[in-house]
């Protein structure tokens, strides 16, 4: 009977939750990266992931060209 009314108490809850986000559009990465400030990290890595990607494959590239330079003057 307990766990009854407990599962059936969860099922409300969360059908409560649900109209809730509905009713203020809910909850996005969007908005809450709009939030906040310009110079937080989260919001730079998620606005910046291009450039991330071009600096990445650079530092591939180069430590690719170390190493091929390391293994033909051995």
């Amino acid at each position: 009977m307990k766990k009854a009314l407990f599962v059936g108490a969860t099922v409300v809850g969360a059908i409560l939750v649900a109209r809730r986000l509905g009713k203020s559009g809910g909850f996005t990465v969007e908005r809450m990266l709009e939030r906040m400030p310009d110079d937080s990290p989260p919001k730079w890595m998620f606005t910046n992931v291009a450039t991330i990607r071009r600096n990445t494959e650079l530092i591939l590239d180069q430590l690719k060209e170390e190493r091929g330079v390391q293994t033909s003057a051995a």
